[in-house]
């Protein structure tokens, strides 16, 4: 027999938080999130994405056990000012028995309907700097600290409920020593001339954050054609440079800007914190900290996070500048490897700009979707 139960406030949200450590006991592909970092981002008054979306976290039992969780988001801003009339779900987790996942998204459904909404996908977050997509391949390649893990049986499950693959994303690596360092060198030169355009490089967060309002802006302006896009409102640009700005190394990040002064391109990039974050195991202790300021210092895996180029200079090799700055300050820390976080499969013009480094896949995954 399962039963379902919702949880509210803080002490209920971090059984929802523990529970895929239970799940993934012993797995060494997946990488713990923070609790503590869980539970701010589940706190209406510390997450501005509260002021357009609501969520309801559910949990499943078994015999009094925990062996499933989901959470129901209605984006407003999605649904009212874009039209598109999504129950979302993510943060899905759940046992190898098929009456538990039903249960869980049947949750999601009778939300769904209650809203009057004409469809369910996931798994999503709230917007596009959350996590997305149940992986389908490469379950033998450690997680980020960005992009979910998840059992390889995940999958047939979805599909028995009756969910369509929607959205299919590709993760990809490519070793740094693929970069021709002289060519790559030689092209930036002639790309700054030839535009008349400037490289920030930095040294302090300070730095970043004067101009990160700019950056934001782009990423609104660069990323709004692709599908399921949520701009970033003025209040989330905050938050985010608080949550991730002044967390990564800043000689990690560059910015281009033109001769007037606008950016027309940025790099958001930083060391991998997995290995990190599975000795941490959900923990800040003074041990998870000493390990994560290790990592990001020595990690020897970058993470490349966001990438964002103003349309009317996409094509234009803008990416040869960003990633001959990358490369020394990747050079001087020994990094070896370079990850590129989930990318829609069709954004065929995010993956042109990095076919001269012989990039290899290494994780697939996908959201799904059910009319209801």
């Amino acid at each position: 027999m399962i039963s379902i139960e919702e949880l509210h406030g803080k002490k209920a949200l971090e059984t929802f938080i523990r529970f895929p450590f239970e799940l993934y006991k012993g797995n060494k592909y997946w990488v713990p999130p923070i609790i503590a970092d869980e539970l701010d981002f589940f706190d209406p008054e510390i997450n501005p994405v509260f002021e357009h979306a609501e969520a309801r976290y559910f949990i499943a039992k078994k015999e009094q056990k925990v062996v499933g969780r989901i959470t129901a988001i209605v984006n407003r801003l999605e649904i009212n000012e874009q039209g598109v009339p999504k129950m979302r779900f993510g943060w899905f987790d759940f046992i190898d028995d098929y009456e538990v996942s039903k249960a869980l998204l049947d949750e999601v459904v009778a939300i769904g309907k209650k809203e009057q909404l004409s469809f369910i996908e996931g798994p999503v977050g709230f917007s596009n700097m959350d996590k997305v997509g149940v992986l389908t391949e490469g379950f033998e390649h450690i997680g980020t600290m960005i992009s979910w893990y998840n059992h390889e049986y995940y999958e047939k499950h979805y599909i028995q409920y009756g969910l369509a693959s929607e959205k299919k994303y590709l993760e990809s690596e490519f070793l740094i020593s693929n970069v021709d360092s002289t060519l790559i060198e030689k092209s930036s030169k002639l790309i700054q001339r030839r535009y008349q355009l400037q490289l920030q490089n930095f040294t302090k967060t300070s730095e970043v954050l004067a101009s990160a309002d700019q950056m934001f802006d782009l990423f609104n302006e660069s990323y709004a054609s692709l599908s399921s896009f949520v701009p970033i409102s003025e209040r989330q640009k905050d938050y985010f440079k608080k949550k991730y700005l002044t967390f990564i190394n800043p000689e990690y990040i560059k910015f281009v800007f033109d001769n007037e002064g606008n950016m027309i391109a940025f790099a958001i990039t930083m060391p991998s914190f997995s290995k990190a974050l599975q000795r941490a195991n959900g923990k800040l202790s003074l041990w998870g900290i000493l390990n994560l300021l290790w990592a990001k210092r020595h990690s020897k895996s970058a993470i490349l996070y966001l990438i964002g180029v103003r349309p009317e200079y996409q094509n234009k090799g803008i990416t040869a500048l960003l990633f001959a700055a990358l490369k020394k300050e990747y050079d001087k820390r020994g990094v070896k490897i370079a990850h590129r976080t989930p990318e829609l499969e069709d954004n065929l013009a995010i993956q042109r700009l990095w076919k001269d480094f012989d990039p290899y896949v290494t994780q697939k995954r996908a959201t799904y979707k059910k009319e209801i």
